[in-house]
């Protein structure tokens, strides 16, 4: 494990180095605050760091408390204080420090801490990933691995704010799959999902970089084109339907969509929005499905 050494006194910093290196750690040196603090900001910082409370510059307490502040991957530090400035190590604790030695530190103590730092940091990233897993099966279809309904709608909430607060544009696609109650009643459930699947998977490499897509309900999928007129969400959708339909889903079960677009208006909610694009499907369907529709802006009855 890489460990960060900043300390002003070069006798320590030498000292400290021929210990590390023989306990199995990559030693990283700084003579000051500011010298750690690029090395602690760089993408491969260390997860430990042994800091001296007085340092020209930047101290050990100023960089925990910049640590901490930076919400960057956890890094484990360790205080040096002189024996008289035990003072500093309460607040060196507010800040965010993690332990502490005095100087002249003993080689089993430091050794022993380092040990447990080791451990934390490794707890602290099987929680975080932990955390990120639930998070992800919070907010994404189990099926589709793309976001769920509550979360496109969030996501859609946040973009239309953005687009009301700042005046940009935002268009959304409702795609949805043409009889595929017939798949699932000739096929079978196990085989409508690989259908599912495939098509989640066409949609993701039609729509931009930019976009959103989820699953709305069923076999209907939500698409969020933030910047994006009508027309240019238009383009998406015709590239979305062909996607679809001209490769049939897992090689074998050939399926069509229809799809509703709509522009969001100037004093339009969410609602409302949504309404537009379900009013255009509805018309994608009645005008012969495995087309794409436009809003008629006089569709504002709900």
């Amino acid at each position: 494990m890489r460990i960060l050494v900043a300390d002003d006194s070069q006798l320590y910093r030498k000292m400290l180095q021929g210990l590390l290196c023989g306990w199995g750690y990559e030693v990283l040196l700084a003579s000051d605050g500011t010298e750690a603090l690029q090395i602690l900001s760089s993408e491969d910082a260390p997860r430990l760091a042994i800091l001296d409370c007085q340092m020209p510059g930047l101290g050990g307490l100023e960089l925990c408390e910049r640590i901490r502040e930076a919400k960057r991957r956890y890094v484990y530090t360790i205080l040096l204080s002189a024996a008289d400035l035990q003072s500093d190590v309460l607040k060196g604790f507010q800040l965010g420090a993690d332990d502490y030695l005095c100087k002249p530190f003993n080689k089993l103590e430091l050794r022993t801490r380092l040990k447990v730092g080791e451990l934390i940091v490794q707890n602290h990233d099987a929680l975080a990933e932990a955390q990120q897993a639930l998070e992800f099966e919070a907010s994404h279809d189990s099926l589709l691995r793309t976001w769920n309904r509550r979360a496109i709608i969030t996501l859609l909430g946040k973009e239309l704010r953005r687009a009301n607060r700042k005046h940009t544009l935002l268009s959304i696609l409702l795609a949805d799959l043409d009889l595929f109650k017939r798949v699932n009643q000739t096929h079978g459930h196990l085989v409508g999902d690989i259908v599912l699947q495939s098509v989640a998977g066409k949609i993701a490499r039609a729509v931009r970089e930019c976009d959103y897509f989820g699953r709305y309900e069923g076999e209907e999928f939500l698409v969020v084109l933030p910047d994006c007129s009508g027309g240019e969400a238009c383009v998406v959708a015709e590239r979305v339907r062909h996607s679809i339909c001209e490769t049939p889903a897992a090689n074998v079960i050939e399926v069509t969509a229809s799809i509703g677009v709509a522009q969001l208006r100037d004093g339009q909610g969410l609602s409302e929005l949504l309404h537009q694009g379900d009013a255009a499907l509805y018309r994608a369907k009645q005008n012969g499905r495995n087309r794409v529709e436009m809003e008629n802006t006089s569709e504002t009855e709900p």
